[in-house]
């Protein structure tokens, strides 16, 4: 059993049953979330919502809708809530049936699924490591000739684009799915981590799709605001469109408390101004300190680090995550992503203390020569 046999990080019970140790006192780096913990609003709500818990929730979300609205400066109508960025990924697919979905490599693994459960082909766009696996203008119209060339047309495929990517937390540059889109593409761009981006203003499309018939942008406030066991997310496109794939979700989708919370942590500015320093400042020092055990490191601009081991190194991706996880600290193993081969790990980042316990594990592991098998 491995400990990623779900598809993804954060399953502290898998990790309880692996390595013997109790789910509380794992540090774990496997799963994207926000160190400090979930603003003090959060635990207010969580204190009064057993008054309301005999109620049913707005179907429509709408109070939530409105604060988003309000926030980015969109029309409610552009707005759709969903139960984590996982049921709108779902829910476009579903919607736009394209015969073909373009996908990155590497990227998160929920696009791929929600195509293939669709009936819909995958072609992967590979991201080079050599280019920082960033995406290219040259490399998606290299792929846009050859499906047009396949006689796919306009309308036929949906590019499915991570920004910042995961697992390489590389950002996508807006004039390459502008391009896109003026060649009639459809581009769907997951801004789940944005929020840990301090000039998401000048990078996010948001605000366009809102306005524009064939881009989806959607949005996480799981990852930043740390209540991944929420889950909400919520996503803008066109009115038109919005409508669609309302029309295929399912009835009360978002539970009441998902409601509450995602209104009060929207208005905590003094969290976001904490959070933003903290990444501003934990990030590079850890991808530093990385680089110097020797490690060919990918700087990102998320919550979460990419890295690759020594080649020829004795450890690979998977016995690091075996030897770190006996040790009570959870890694991802990268080698999982499609592109990514057996010498590659993501991590969160973390506060300090965290990333000063992983590094000594790392350190003495990377120096030890004996037999680690």
């Amino acid at each position: 059993m491995m400990l990623e046999r779900f598809g993804h990080g954060g399953d502290l019970l898998t990790a309880q049953e692996l390595f013997g140790i109790g789910a509380g006192k794992f540090i774990d780096f496997s799963a994207n979330m926000n160190p400090q913990g979930p603003p003090a609003c959060v635990s207010r709500i969580l204190r009064d919502y057993a008054g309301t818990i005999g109620q049913y929730p707005d179907p429509a979300s709408r109070s939530l809708i409105k604060k988003l609205a309000a926030h980015h400066g969109v029309s409610e109508l552009s707005i759709l809530a969903g139960n984590g960025a996982a049921e709108l990924i779902d829910l476009t697919v579903r919607t736009l049936q394209p015969k073909v979905t373009v996908v990155a490599a590497p990227s998160f693994v929920e696009y791929r699924d929600a195509a293939l459960k669709c009936g819909s082909a995958v072609r992967e766009l590979a991201l080079a490591p050599e280019a920082g696996f960033r995406l290219t203008m040259q490399g998606a119209q290299t792929l846009l000739a050859t499906l047009r060339g396949e006689g796919l047309e306009a309308g036929d495929t949906l590019w499915f684009l991570g920004s910042p990517n995961n697992p390489t937390g590389q950002l996508v540059d807006p004039a390459i799915i502008r391009k896109l889109l003026i060649e009639g593409e459809q581009v769907v761009v997951d801004e789940a981590f944005m929020d840990f981006v301090p000039d998401a203003a000048a990078i996010s499309l948001l605000e366009e799709a809102a306005a524009h018939d064939r881009l989806f942008v959607i949005r996480s406030l799981t990852k930043f605001y740390a209540i991944p066991g929420i889950r909400l997310g919520y996503m803008t496109a066109s009115p038109e469109s919005i409508g669609r794939i309302r029309a295929l979700q399912v009835p009360w989708s978002v539970n009441s408390l998902a409601q509450q919370i995602g209104q009060a942590v929207l208005a905590d500015e003094e969290y976001r101004k904490d959070s933003m320093n903290w990444i501003a400042e934990e990030r590079p020092w850890l991808e530093n300190q990385l680089q110097a055990l020797g490690l060919d490191v990918y700087p990102g601009a998320a919550n979460y680090v990419l890295f690759a081991l020594p080649r020829g190194h004795q450890l690979n991706a998977k016995l690091l995550q075996q030897q770190l996880g006996h040790r009570g600290i959870l890694i991802r193993d990268a080698s999982l992503f499609n592109g990514l081969d057996d010498r590659f790990c993501r991590i969160a980042v973390r506060l300090r203390k965290d990333h000063l316990a992983l590094l000594k594990e790392m350190k003495a592991l990377l120096e030890r020569k004996e037999n680690l098998i």
